[in-house]
């Protein structure tokens, strides 16, 4: 009889070993988090950095926690397409350009003023401070955490029609612009033909010839290989280019705290990292791109470009929020 007690015992031990190691398995399990982007996966891409940089420090944070996969080259949509997926639950985390993210937060616009930020460390201490955490948390009514602003670099102006010195040079050139108004305004503002387009479909307009130019990052020109389609860039430096590391609601509440710590946490550390990289990447990409064939220029007057993208300050200052305007102006002078 003693024996059959201690054979139960035995049973009971092994069995509650295996539920606790059952339970331990499943805890260890880690959390996938899909992380899209639609430019290239490139060495020096700033989207491509900020994606490798997230899922390094986090695997650095809390290793065997997370299992970031990442999908570059528009896998899981154009970024209209990836705010929806994020905003819905569908996609995880992404990293997106500031002016898509405009059209379904207004406020947002304020950072694709032209001219606004007048060097990167300006930009960085209003997206780190109040200012910019504000916008972010807006972004919470959409179902979206905004983790922090990365950056783009600032944005150029490439063209096959001619090199840009003064504002006229602008004019009557076919210019593709993000869909957003802001840019559509700014370019309508300086004299060319703005043409609303998503991004997936710019490399082949310029191919085929239905635009004549666009505007993008440094960067972004040379690891999505626009100097094969474009023959002239021009050094404007007229939007400085936030990209946002975003969190979709649904994945972060899923998250223990401890877990939304570390991803607040690794965004941060993100976002130091990759500025960095960015700003070191520029200064050997502009070379880069002369040497593969593009004429690269400076701006003769960059004040009269300012001048005559004013107006569109005050066109969308009701959407931007007259006092968030004024707080950014104030700032940055």
């Amino acid at each position: 009889m003693a024996t059959n007690n201690v054979k139960k015992s035995f049973i009971i031990i092994i069995a509650m070993a295996f539920v606790v190691s059952m339970g331990t398995a499943v805890l260890a399990a880690p959390v996938t988090i899909k992380f899209g982007w639609t430019t290239a996966e490139g060495e020096t891409d700033p989207y491509a950095i900020v994606a490798r940089q997230f899922k390094k420090a986090l695997e650095e944070m809390a290793p065997g926690q997370f299992d970031v996969q990442l999908f570059p080259n528009r896998q899981l949509g154009d970024e209209k397409e990836m705010l929806e997926g994020l905003s819905f639950g569908t996609l995880d985390s992404s990293v997106i350009t500031n002016s898509p993210i405009s059209n379904i937060a207004k406020p947002f616009q304020v950072n694709d003023m032209p001219f606004m930020y007048a060097n990167e460390a300006q930009a960085h201490k209003i997206l780190d401070g109040p200012i910019g955490q504000k916008l972010l948390k807006s972004l919470e009514k959409k179902n979206i955490i905004g983790l922090g602003f990365a950056e783009g670099g600032y944005r150029q102006m490439i063209n096959n029609v001619r090199q840009v010195y003064m504002p006229d040079d602008v004019s009557g050139i076919k210019w593709r612009v993000m869909p957003n108004p802001v840019y559509i305004g700014m370019f309508r503002s300086l004299g060319g033909n703005a043409i609303p387009m998503a991004w997936g479909e710019v490399f082949t307009a310029m191919q085929q010839k239905t635009i004549d130019g666009l505007e993008i990052p440094i960067a972004v020109i040379f690891n999505n290989h626009y100097y094969e389609v474009a023959k002239y860039m021009s050094l404007t430096n007229h939007t400085y280019s936030a990209i946002c590391l975003l969190i979709s609601k649904r994945k972060y509440d899923s998250l223990s705290p401890d877990q939304q710590a570390i991803v607040r946490k690794a965004g941060r550390k993100t976002i130091e990292v990759q500025r960095e990289m960015n700003k070191e990447n520029v200064k050997v990409l502009i070379q880069k791109i002369k040497e593969k064939g593009m004429k690269v220029n400076a701006l003769k007057d960059p004040a009269a470009f300012r001048e005559k993208v004013k107006p569109v300050y005050e066109e969308f200052r009701d959407s931007i929020g007259s006092d968030l305007l004024d707080s950014v102006l104030s700032a940055v002078k």
